[in-house]
């Protein structure tokens, strides 16, 4: 009897103690699973009121990291520029401001080249990062993208150089030749001779100013508010009769033709100017005894009929590297022929410009000693004047702007565009 009873006892002890390490273990549970962890430091929950507010409207990508580095916010212009990754600050210049900020509270800012992402040319991006303290325990980083800023910044100031540089030359000349005469006064042919070339160089200047001013004019203003019907006849036969001259001295051959009675819509004199600055170009680029020809016709497009006006020349032909940046400001594919020709380097630059300003577009097709055609692509005056009254019909009669439909364009093959798979031109004297 003793022993059941001993049995019992200790049977009763054990089950208390059971119990007793059961409900510990139940307590110690709670008391981890109430414990804050740090993945739940990670949440936007940690961010002081309003913050998250305030960084959705920011034009600046903006990233917020804990203590231990981690992304606890970060925009969508943030993994857009490829700041963030994996949950992690990606750019370790940025990581390790971003630290030293939280270590002494210090507001810190630095200007960063990176690498793009996803592209194979070795373009960098630039950008302004700026890190602060948010709170006691996190850091904001905000980085303003400056790649375009700086793309601008370069443009002028190689606008700047190039101007000066060019103005430059023809007003030495024009110093050194004043003094020759001076020097010469008493020898009448070298007085004739100095005096011819700076008449020249008085000449180059004037085109190289009036050039500057047409191009700021195309640029600046708005060629729709003035603009009218224009026949493309009259347009070719202004640029032939402006090249007249210089034809005539290399017999270079001048020939138009092409489908008549055709319209576009636009500022007659800024048209005027583009096509006669490609027609100038290639009596300029063709050696002697050639043929230049200037002729125009109506294509189909989604946006509305468009008019392409093709100038084919028999010269030197541009090169491929060449034909990427001949557009550009200044640049001239054989410096020696443009001071030769008195060419600026700003002809296709204005053309550029005013057919992107009247909706169309210039390309270029050419071969090194086969010759070049460039085609000036402009929105029919029907389908232009159509699409800019169409908003208004709604309301009242009138025009408002060019629709963005018959703004657009698309490319030509070369051979779609040269005159000679149009009607016989006529040739002029």
């Amino acid at each position: 009897m003793d022993v059941n009873a001993a049995v019992a006892a200790a049977a009763a002890i054990a089950g208390v103690l059971t119990g007793v390490i059961a409900m510990l273990a139940f307590r110690f549970s709670e008391r981890e699973q109430k414990r804050p962890t740090r993945s739940s430091l990670h949440t936007d929950a940690v961010l002081p009121p309003g913050v998250d507010t305030v960084l959705s409207v920011l034009r600046s990508s903006a990233v917020v990291l804990d203590e231990a580095d981690a992304v606890v916010k970060a925009s969508s212009a943030a993994y857009a520029l490829g700041l963030v990754r994996g949950g992690k600050l990606a750019v370790e210049p940025m990581l390790q401001m971003a630290r030293d900020t939280r270590r002494d509270g210090e507001i810190r800012q630095v200007e960063l080249d990176l690498p793009r992402r996803g592209t194979g040319r070795g373009e960098a991006l630039a950008v302004s990062a700026r890190v602060a303290p948010l709170g006691s325990r996190l850091v904001l980083l905000l980085v303003e993208d400056l790649t375009e800023a700086r793309r601008i910044e370069a443009v002028r100031r190689d606008f700047v150089a190039n101007v000066s540089h060019e103005l430059k030359t023809p007003v030495g000349a024009l110093s050194l030749l004043s003094e020759a005469v001076m020097d010469a006064s008493e020898d009448p042919e070298a007085v004739e001779r100095f005096a011819g070339r700076m008449q020249i160089e008085a000449t180059r200047l004037t085109s190289l100013v009036q050039e500057l001013i047409d191009l700021s004019r195309v640029q600046n203003d708005d060629p729709l508010e003035d603009a009218e019907p224009v026949r493309v006849d009259e347009l070719v036969a202004e640029a032939v009769d402006r090249c007249r001259h210089q034809a005539g001295a290399k017999q270079i051959t001048m020939a138009a033709g092409g489908t008549a009675d055709l319209r576009v819509w636009g500022n007659r004199g800024q048209l005027a100017a583009a096509l006669g600055n490609l027609v100038e170009n290639a009596v300029n680029y063709s050696p002697a005894r050639t043929r230049v020809g200037i002729a125009a016709r109506s294509v189909n497009a989604p946006g509305g009929d468009h008019i392409e006006i093709a100038v084919t020349d028999q010269g030197i032909g541009i090169s491929d590297k060449d034909k990427e940046r001949i557009f550009e400001r200044f640049y001239r594919v054989d410096p020696a022929r443009s001071r030769a020709t008195g060419g600026t380097g700003l002809g296709l630059a204005i053309v550029k410009h005013v057919a992107a300003s009247h909706g169309g577009e210039v390309t270029v097709w050419s071969a090194e000693g086969q010759g070049s055609t460039f085609t000036l692509r402009l929105p029919e005056a029907g389908a232009a004047r159509g699409a800019q009254q169409q908003p208004a019909r709604e309301t009242r009669a009138g025009g408002a702007g060019l629709d963005e439909e018959a703004g657009r364009s698309t490319p030509t093959s070369p051979e779609s565009t040269a005159y000679e798979t149009l009607p016989a031109p006529e040739v002029l004297p």
